[in-house]
């Protein structure tokens, strides 16, 4: 970010270079990742069949494990529904257990009402004390001909994309929450949904100019007293007048038209709000830039089951990288 201060200088600044520290055991993770290896545990064999109701309508012959194990293999694999079912009844087969699989038509009507079985994504025990957490949206496309429809014939697409929203543990890389929107929802709305789902106290908050706000201070603080806010504010942000305490928005402002956006940014740690545009740029690459499920509620489903298999993978191992120093020049 400072660079762009810098343009008609760039060529001098070199390059930031960082150096792997665990290799070897970031590698193994990799290779974990692809393994073929699958188990069922004793409790999951058990929860595989849906709890009798004593409500009226059918009975449910599958349990909402069945219905999450199924639509996440196919997620990995990048299978559609009809794929999934004949690849988890093939894996199955060949451990012979002789267990229904949910059908196509199944897994489509109860991923709209499927519900995770836990708020903490699989999120692994890191160390006690508060967290780092990074919060920002991007856009994921949705089924149907979308922007080629709208070029080609110049007609207005009925479905455009969806907004996923994701906090992040900026030292975990892990993502905490999450929620998907459709594409008028404003960033700043999700983020008290967003607290909601973090248990963890909160030391830094970080998020980019689009929750810059005085709300956005106090969502923040009522979670966690002494967290520490930091959010760009806009370029004409002025401080508020008559105010007796100390306000974290108003030190940015007069931090920032005292030394510079660039200075501000060094001393804030502002940069570490890099580490959630990787999150989401992980999620695309793994898991897909576009969602599959047609109805918005299943949309949902998608991409909760997507930030689980994401939060798996990580929990395989992430690097460990440190930055170079940089070669100084020698003196004549």
């Amino acid at each position: 970010m400072p660079h762009k201060h810098n343009a008609a200088r760039r060529h001098h600044i070199g390059k930031m270079k960082f150096k792997v520290t665990n290799w070897a055991e970031y590698e193994a993770a990799l290779r974990r990742r692809g393994s073929l290896t699958v188990w069922i545990t004793p409790e999951a064999l058990i929860g595989w069949a849906a709890p009798r109701r004593r409500t009226r309508g059918g009975q449910p012959l599958y349990s909402d494990l069945a219905i999450e194990t199924t639509l996440m293999l196919g997620m990995v694999f990048g299978l559609r529904l009809r794929q999934s079912e004949g690849l988890l009844s093939s894996v199955l087969d060949m451990m012979g257990l002789d267990l229904p699989v949910p059908d196509h038509t199944t897994l489509s009507r109860r991923a709209r009402t499927w519900k995770p079985l836990s708020k903490s994504n699989d999120r692994q025990p890191v160390a006690d004390g508060p967290v780092h957490v990074l919060i920002d949206s991007t856009g994921l496309k949705v089924y149907g001909a979308g922007q080629w429809l709208e070029e080609k014939h110049g007609v207005k697409s009925r479905r455009s994309w969806r907004k996923l929203h994701l906090a992040v543990d900026a030292d975990s890389g892990e993502i905490i929450a999450h929620s998907l929107t459709d594409q008028e929802t404003g960033d700043a709305s999700q983020l008290e949904p967003l607290l909601d789902h973090i248990n963890d106290e909160i030391d830094q908050f970080t998020a980019d100019g689009a929750y810059d706000g005085y709300p956005t201070y106090d969502a923040v603080l009522r979670h966690s007293a002494g967290a520490r806010v930091v959010i760009p504010p806009r370029s004409n942000a002025v401080e508020r007048p008559n105010v007796q305490a100390s306000c974290q928005r108003d030190d940015h402002i007069s931090s920032m038209q005292a030394d510079g956006r660039p200075k501000w940014q060094t001393s804030t740690g502002y940069g570490k709000r890099a580490l959630i545009e990787t999150a989401m740029g992980r999620y695309k690459g793994i898991i897909g830039p576009r969602l599959h499920a047609r109805s918005f509620r299943s949309q949902q489903t998608e991409a909760a089951i997507g930030v689980t298999i994401l939060n798996r993978m990580l929990a395989c191992g992430r690097p460990k990288s440190v930055r170079c120093e940089a070669p100084t020049a020698a003196t004549k």
